[in-house]
């Protein structure tokens, strides 16, 4: 497939394949609106993580559509879960320390976390926020610190400020430099997207 792409729609492919962060992943847990779920993808997308968790046991799986999510749908690898400790256990096998996102006592401020090494956040429904069975088996819980009367962001602006913070450690440590992808997994992923 490679053959027809241009030259520079095939180096495109190929910056931003080395620059996927491959040991940072997110986890949405029953966020009912597919809106957020498309927004949260699309910055995703933009700060090079190629794989979100959905896990949906109360809610339906959201229904994304490629306008809302500026095509980031597309790009981005998802995975199904129906169940809290088969998500953990699966990123847990992938050697993943899961952070929970939790306003609750013993929570750690957000921007005391390492999160350049290989980890997963996950974030919850709009409501409820992270139900208690994820935050508690969670390897450790955060939170973004907030100075006025409302207690909560919008799930895809927390997303978003949790996301970028990573990025900043990362770039920091210079890792969208080189991928964690060995030649051959590179050549699949340009690949896979050749084909879409």
């Amino acid at each position: 497939m490679k053959e027809f792409l241009t030259e520079k729609r095939l180096n495109k492919f190929k910056a931003v394949a080395i620059a996927r962060q491959h040991t940072f992943h997110l986890v949405l847990e029953n966020v009912h609106d597919p809106h957020n779920v498309s927004a949260v993808l699309r910055t995703c997308d933009a700060a090079g993580i190629p794989a979100v968790s959905l896990l949906y046991y109360l809610e339906k799986f959201p229904r994304i559509g490629k306008k809302s999510s500026a095509s980031a749908v597309k790009w981005i690898e998802k995975e199904k879960y129906t169940d809290i400790k088969v998500c953990y256990n699966s990123l847990r096998e992938k050697g993943f320390k899961i952070y929970a996102t939790s306003l609750t006592e013993g929570a750690v401020n957000l921007y005391d976390v390492n999160l350049s090494e290989k980890c997963a956040v996950v974030l919850g429904n709009e409501h409820r926020g992270v139900s208690d069975e994820a935050a508690e088996l969670a390897d450790k819980k955060i939170y973004i610190p907030m100075f006025g009367m409302v207690q909560s962001l919008n799930i895809s602006v927390a997303a978003a400020v949790i996301i970028y913070e990573a990025l900043r450690q990362r770039l920091a440590k210079n890792m969208y430099d080189e991928s964690t992808l060995d030649t051959k997994e590179l050549d699949l992923v340009i690949d896979k997207w050749c084909r879409k």
